[in-house]
């Protein structure tokens, strides 16, 4: 409950009130076992597959996008990431009633290598439900922040919260920091994240000297109820 102080005498009793955070938008993380082990193998089957094709222009600013999908070269360990986006995802998505649904989600995934000065654009993912991504290697991000490469998201609500007075914020249940700002995450190897297929995204640069490896996917509805 929330408290309010008024000033003249009619209003010097404080007033009960419930704040509802309405329209949430969810972001959401979860850290895979047994990373380093198929990260090892998608490392070495990402980088043979970027030997044996061109990179397609997407968001990508620079780097390499697969064109493949990469469920169809990317062996068994795909299959581990795939079957808990679709859990995650299972568990996160109910009908309007507030209850579970059964969806059959159809997965579209690829890979990305960002080296030196590369990054992705603001964008979405139109036909979509939900989207993710899977961190590889993080290119040496968790030990050293001046590498850049970070996941951001925008406020879907655009400028709009700060609009008429920036310096304010509404209570939006995250401490006011979250009106009209871009939020950044880390990246970090095993780290799996799925959000709305519609909310702004993209991918700050990455100034190291290695390589950002990541899968990106797509869940649409296949058969539902």
């Amino acid at each position: 409950m929330g408290r309010a102080m008024g000033n003249s005498q009619s209003d010097s009793q404080q007033l009960d009130f419930h704040v509802g955070h309405l329209f949430a938008t969810p972001v959401i993380a979860a850290m895979l076992p047994d990373a380093e082990a198929r990260n090892q193998d998608l490392r070495q089957r990402i980088l043979a597959q970027r030997e044996r094709e061109s990179s397609v222009s997407a968001s990508n600013l620079g780097g390499w996008h697969s064109g493949q999908p990469i469920e169809q070269w990317g062996g068994p360990r795909i299959q581990e990431i795939m079957a808990a986006a679709r859990q995650i995802a299972a568990r996160s998505t109910f009908d309007r009633n507030g209850q579970p649904v059964d969806v059959d989600w159809a997965v579209r995934a690829w890979a990305n290598v960002n080296e030196y000065g590369h990054a992705n654009a603001f964008h979405y993912h139109a036909g979509a439900y939900w989207s993710g991504t899977y961190y590889v290697d993080d290119g040496g991000r968790m030990a050293d922040e001046s590498l850049g490469g970070e996941f951001e998201v925008m406020d879907p609500r655009g400028p709009g919260a700060a609009m008429y007075a920036p310096f304010l914020s509404l209570d939006d249940g995250a401490g006011g920091h979250t009106g009209a700002s871009p939020i950044q995450f880390t990246p970090r190897p095993g780290l799996l994240m799925l959000f709305p297929a519609w909310l702004l995204h993209q991918v700050r640069p990455y100034l190291g000297r290695s390589q950002r490896i990541s899968i990106a996917f797509n869940l649409r509805v296949g058969e539902h109820p």
